[in-house]
């Protein structure tokens, strides 16, 4: 996996996560905003460090002695948000790089479409999934929004379990307006409350993806006949694998994941699984195209 892997296992710079993954993915989410002739002004807002310097009101400057950008577009109205599974199960370790887990692998995923979100000009926002909550950040657009991004993926620690239906419903509000919706988690739960969530929001007329993070271990049931194992959002519950019980693993695995894409496809929902032994550039470009995005 190229160096990724250690960027992934040892950087808490996104930015340079970012730079890495994205070199050569000059593609964007969706149509975003329309600029040049003819588009309306809409408003004024601070410079922040990256913004093009001919958006600078220089007239303004004079008058306040403070640096201004102009705001001129016609709007799709459609927002980006980034939907996080944080939970317990996303701090599983790849056993072949054994630093990198399914958290930090979501967040490169995750900073490098807000990256290209706002390199297009869109607004983007992050809803995060854990300890039984979800954590919200209300979607707006720049390089500063792009910098209060990295800094909360950067905070994430994965832990507890999931939302219920209650605590997700009380915020599907983020989606009053027309959003892309980019959900990105292992989704173990058989049926649970965040993918009956997101069929709930496609069925809205909201565009909703979803990326399945698996390691390879799981996949092929490749875990040592030595160790016990738990679930570590039960962790009462502990199992050792031996032959029988990788095969019965294997065969409600393939069951399981079989139901989720059937689910997704019968609601239109682009779906990808992917493991996070695998390069994040092709992830990417792969989640993209599978929305017929790139």
């Amino acid at each position: 996996m190229l160096d990724i892997a250690t960027l992934l296992a040892h950087s808490k710079d996104l930015e340079l996560i970012v730079r890495h993954v994205l070199a050569g993915l000059g593609h964007g989410l969706q149509a975003g905003r329309e600029r040049g002739a003819g588009v309306e002004f809409s408003e004024y807002r601070a410079y922040a460090p990256g913004d093009e310097w001919r958006r600078v009101d220089w007239k303004l400057l004079a008058r306040n002695d403070r640096y201004y950008v102009r705001e001129a577009e016609r709007d799709s109205h459609v927002a980006v948000w980034f939907w996080l599974d944080a939970s317990a199960s996303m701090n599983e370790l790849s056993q072949r790089f054994p630093h990198v887990s399914k958290l930090a692998y979501a967040r490169a995923v995750i900073a490098c479409l807000a990256a290209v979100a706002q390199r297009q000009g869109d607004a983007f926002g992050l809803l995060i999934a854990h300890h039984g909550r979800i954590d919200y950040t209300p979607a707006s657009r720049g390089p500063r929004q792009l910098q209060r991004l990295m800094s909360r993926l950067n905070l994430i620690e994965a832990g507890g379990e999931l939302p219920d239906s209650d605590t997700i419903r009380s915020h599907l509000h983020f989606a009053r307006a027309p959003s892309v919706v980019f959900a990105i988690g292992d989704f173990i739960d058989a049926a649970s409350a965040t993918t009956e969530a997101l069929m709930r929001l496609r069925r809205m007329q909201h565009d909703v993806r979803a990326l399945c993070l698996r390691t390879e271990a799981e996949v092929k049931a490749d875990f040592s006949g030595d160790i016990s194992y738990c679930d570590p959002e039960a962790p009462a519950h502990w199992v050792a694998f031996d032959r029988n019980a990788k095969d019965a693993y294997l065969q409600r695995s393939q069951a399981h994941f079989d139901q989720l894409r059937a689910s997704c496809r019968s609601t239109d929902i682009p779906y990808l699984e992917a493991c996070i032994e695998d390069d994040p550039a092709k992830t990417i470009r792969a989640f993209l195209r599978r929305a017929g995005r790139v």
